[in-house]
């Protein structure tokens, strides 16, 4: 990182922190293109994200050259806004990770990046900028800075209102966000009607079963569970369990289809995939093990619950496994072995009993592979 030098600093410019907007004392001596207030913002900035997209920035934020003709500058113009593009949507999806990663800190920098971008695609009153709004209201919810959540909020749904063309979608995304506002403010009826909303447009675009609209589907039983009415918190929760299993069984069954039909002799590994971005692993992940540590809870009562979601969670591991993470495979194995052992322990059915041996299997297997 370097020192500005402000007689450097061409007369009439204003340089500013890319975390907080507060005048720049300091530049990334990487991309030489990225201003910060002091160290402090500078390494928030680079572990959040810009260290992913530092050398991404220099031809978004240098002057474009000398064109010979208006055919190559108005090519050189959509390249610029592709990349800037491919930049909201990686910076959105980072952001998200972080989120249901728990990780509130580190989502704002990058939730602000996309942010930018955005202004910059589609203009200061565009719809466009809700998704961004809301990233950064539910980072200020998980921080809780709940004003500054408001605030957030208040421009996204001054936004929409404006709007012609807003999406179920977006709307979906916006009653979420303030389900999420009203139940940190404990006001639970508001928190219902949103969140009964949410689920209804995010149903009107993907539909019941989507696993985009589980999210909702899990606030609001957290909220019914927090009111002690447990049959009607179990209830969505068991909805949204079978959501996530019809989803990694589907993926499963198509690999299991692959491995029987393709025998590969030269040993080939076969690759697994969830169909997810890394943001919605995440959100599976946490989804999932809340509703296992709460089943876990009441295991004695309804063990074949328990089981159901150890038993997604090792799809959802072994699905996983391309990623660079060296624990999923472990992860995968201990959950075949937590479901098993459940499984014999409360004399479920054979055929069940089988179907969790054959997962527990591969498991085993993948991680002997990742090993050696």
């Amino acid at each position: 990182m370097s020192v500005i030098y402000p007689l450097a600093v061409p007369k009439g410019r204003r340089l500013c922190c890319e975390v907080c907007e507060a005048p720049a004392e300091r530049v990334c001596a990487a991309c030489t293109v990225t201003y910060y207030c002091g160290v402090v913002h500078q390494r928030a900035d680079w572990g959040s994200i810009h260290e992913k997209i530092c050398q991404l920035l220099i031809p978004l934020r240098t002057s474009m050259p000398f064109y010979n003709s208006e055919e190559e500058r108005q090519h050189a113009l959509q390249q610029l806004q592709q990349r800037q593009k491919h930049l909201i949507e990686f910076c959105y999806t980072v952001a998200q990770k972080y989120l249901f990663e728990g990780k509130h800190e580190d989502a704002v920098p990058a939730a602000l990046h996309s942010l930018r971008f955005r202004k910059n695609v589609h203009g200061l009153s565009s719809v466009e900028l809700v998704p961004a709004y809301l990233l950064l209201a539910e980072a200020s919810l998980g921080l809780g800075r709940i004003v500054q959540a408001e605030e957030y909020l208040s421009q996204a749904q001054w936004t929409v209102l404006k709007s012609t063309e807003c999406s179920y979608a977006t709307h979906s995304l916006l009653h979420r966000n303030l389900g999420l506002l009203c139940m940190a403010k404990e006001h639970y009826e508001e928190a219902r009607y949103h969140l009964a909303n949410d689920i209804y447009f995010c149903s009107c675009a993907f539909g019941t079963e989507d696993i985009r609209t589980s999210g909702g589907y899990f606030h609001l039983a957290n909220i019914f569970y927090g009111l002690n009415k447990l049959d009607v918190a179990d209830t969505l929760y068991t909805k949204v369990s079978e959501i996530w299993n019809k989803y990694l069984n589907n993926h499963y069954q198509v690999l299991s289809q692959a491995r029987i039909q393709q025998i590969d002799l030269l040993g080939k590994r076969f690759e697994t995939d969830t169909g997810l971005d890394e943001a919605q692993e995440a959100e599976a992940i946490r989804i999932l093990t809340s509703i296992l540590n709460i089943r876990e809870s009441t295991s004695d009562k309804v063990p074949q619950k328990t089981v159901f979601v150890l038993k997604t969670l090792v799809m959802l591991y072994y699905l996983m496994m391309n990623s660079s993470k060296a624990s999923f495979p472990r992860k995968a194995q201990e959950y075949a072995t937590r479901a098993f052992n459940l499984a014999k322990e409360q004399q479920l059915s054979v055929c069940e009993q089988n179907t969790i041996q054959e997962l527990l299997s591969l498991t085993s297997a993948e991680e002997a592979h990742s090993i050696t």
